[in-house]
């Protein structure tokens, strides 16, 4: 209830004050953690083992893992199948109502994921965000869907829909993938009908609260996998992405005009050394643990 919520935040909040003024250890900042295409928050097979693995390398910190729906077959559903203007706004919620979180969190978002915590720490400041560390994500969009995870028919399906038109607005507001894809081939269809990624990259319009928002992140560390088959081009996990009409050619990030117009405050971040560039060797999401430790170890500790 609003009551009980209430009374965790003032809780969260006379905790924090007792550590100020009386030295109380608070404990490592929490962790919110976004999963990727076909997953779920807490999968035996992923992020349950990476959650584990983390807390190993930061004891005691809290950890919360997003989830869509009330279960794993919704969570994956929902990473295929949802508007994710609407999730994202119940996700910003649900942070804001988690007392562990209250003084801030540092965040870790795997693929799409990635996007979707830039996302919320452009339009949900409070809880602020302290770093963000996106692994494969794709902040400049896709252009195309190569392949997820067995080639299921799910996937076989989405990608004949972002065939047919990522576009058509029932696609834009149905299909996840068809909200972060970036068609180099017509940037101006691509600001005007994309309802999420051009979105929160300012494609169309200036929200200069999204730019101050993301500016205030203490760091934003972005992760590339270099034999990446999954975002194309893999130089979107790096705000990178192809040239207008020419998919040979990629303009890399500080030279897209979402930097040089400092749209989002990727510019600020970068010239008050806050945006960090790490590669990990492989394909999509081949997590090098040595690399993700020492990622910890600077930012999260």
């Amino acid at each position: 209830s609003g009551s009980d919520r209430s009374r965790a935040t003032m809780l969260s909040l006379l905790f924090l004050v007792a550590a100020v003024f009386y030295g109380v250890d608070a404990g490592p900042t929490p962790i919110v953690m976004w999963h990727g295409m076909g997953d779920s928050c807490c999968s035996a097979t992923s992020m349950g083992p990476l959650m584990e693995k983390i807390k190993k390398q930061i004891p005691g910190v809290y950890m919360y893992s997003v989830q869509l729906g009330n279960s794993a077959m919704q969570d994956r559903e929902k990473g295929f199948l949802a508007n994710m203007n609407d999730e994202i706004a119940g996700i910003c919620a649900k942070i804001a109502s988690d007392p562990n979180l209250g003084g801030g969190y540092n965040s870790i978002g795997l693929s799409q994921g990635g996007q979707f915590l830039r996302a919320v720490a452009e339009r949900c400041p409070n809880p602020p965000m302290k770093n963000l560390v996106s692994l494969g994500g794709q902040h400049q969009g896709v252009y195309g869907l190569p392949h997820c995870i067995g080639d299921t028919p799910v996937c076989d399906g989405i990608r004949e829909l972002l065939d047919k038109g990522a576009y058509i607005d029932y696609i834009q507001n149905t299909i996840v993938q068809a909200q972060y894809f970036h068609d180099s081939d017509d940037e101006e269809l691509y600001r005007t009908k994309s309802i999420f990624i051009a979105e929160i990259n300012n494609e169309l319009t200036q929200n200069d609260e999204y730019k101050k928002n993301l500016a205030n992140l203490e760091q934003l560390i972005l992760v590339k996998f270099t034999e990446d088959t999954m975002v194309v081009p893999r130089d979107s996990s790096w705000f990178g992405f192809y040239k207008e009409k020419d998919i040979d050619t990629i303009v890399p990030y500080n030279e897209t005009k979402l930097y040089t117009e400092d749209r989002i405050g990727l510019r600020t971040l970068d010239e008050s050394n806050r945006l960090q560039f790490y590669t990990m060797e492989g394909d999509h999401l081949q997590i090098d643990m040595k690399v993700l430790d020492q990622i910890l170890d600077k930012y999260f500790k």
